[in-house]
């Protein structure tokens, strides 16, 4: 091979990304409206004519309080599952299922009748359960 037998190589043009459309100024989106704009288009829930699924899904009503209620037991319970001089706290209210959680706290309502000596302790009582309880021999702590 001698020097003028030389050719150059033959190199392809760089593409040139984002300069279609009318006299460049498109960048390949064809012309106007809706989808040629950023972020155009409309949204995944879209259904077009028909009712969106959020629409059609019925909606909770009502009020639900952030703050939590205390536990509550009557005297009526107290006195079906326990026994004369038995010690009545939340954890032993819970070990015999008459509560689900210890927290916030434990309210026992005058609700029934009690004839046992128990006592309560780590409990609110009500003025009512109070009474009875006091009446029937037992006592608050």
């Amino acid at each position: 091979m001698q020097l003028h037998q030389l050719k150059p190589s033959k190199k392809k043009a760089k593409k040139r990304v984002g300069r279609g459309g009318a006299h460049g100024t498109t960048a390949t989106r064809g012309t106007k409206g809706q989808k040629a704009r950023s972020g155009g288009g409309k949204g995944k829930a879209f259904e077009g004519t028909k009712v969106p699924l959020w629409r059609r899904t019925p909606k909770l009503r009502g009020f639900k309080s952030i703050y939590a209620k205390n536990n509550i037991v009557n005297i009526s319970s107290l006195e079906k599952n326990f026994n004369d001089g038995d010690i009545i706290s939340p954890r032993i209210l819970m070990s015999r299922n008459l509560i689900t959680k210890i927290k916030p706290k434990v309210k026992i309502l005058g609700n029934g009748e009690i004839t046992r000596k128990i006592t309560v302790e780590e409990c609110i009582v009500s003025k009512k359960a109070e009474e009875k309880i006091k009446n029937a021999g037992g006592t608050i702590k």
